[in-house]
């Protein structure tokens, strides 16, 4: 997959499980999966991880245009574009763009996956986190490939 597959296919994923919960669940609603392991929960969140920040969407808003711009300025001074870097740069981007699609839409980001034990969280969080981890690895053990 290219850079710019890996930001649509994301979001696209993300927007589309998104609507389907939105649309064939009820606010609150919780289907067990795994019997107190895995459900899926609707909710809408106003704040960002664990429910921080309550109603900032403003603030949530410039952050998330801040963080892809920080992206895609990487993306765009690396040399070889087809490394695990570039790619994690693009799961950040994609997921960061799901959740500011949320915000500016319906002042709310829309998580579904619950676990019990963390926080219910959706495929922008997932990707985001993913592609973190990913960011923190390369910097980490090959910071001096990319810069």
């Amino acid at each position: 997959l290219s850079f710019m597959s890996i930001i649509v296919v994301t979001l696209i994923l993300d927007q589309l499980v998104k609507w389907l919960v939105r649309s064939q669940m009820v606010l609150g609603e919780s289907i067990p999966l795994l019997q107190n392991v895995f459900h899926l929960t609707y909710i809408e969140n106003p704040g960002a991880a664990f429910g921080l920040f309550k109603d900032k969407t403003i603030f949530f808003v410039i952050f998330t245009l801040i963080i892809i711009g920080m992206m895609v300025y990487l993306y765009l001074h690396q040399t070889n574009r087809k490394t695990l870097f570039a790619y994690s740069l693009a799961l950040v981007i994609g997921g960061a763009a799901g959740n500011l699609i949320d915000r500016v839409v319906k002042g709310t980001v829309t998580d579904m996956f619950d676990f019990r034990i963390w926080p219910v969280f959706n495929i922008a969080d997932m990707a985001v986190v993913i592609g973190l981890m990913y960011l923190a690895y390369c910097l980490i053990f090959h910071g001096e490939d990319y810069f």
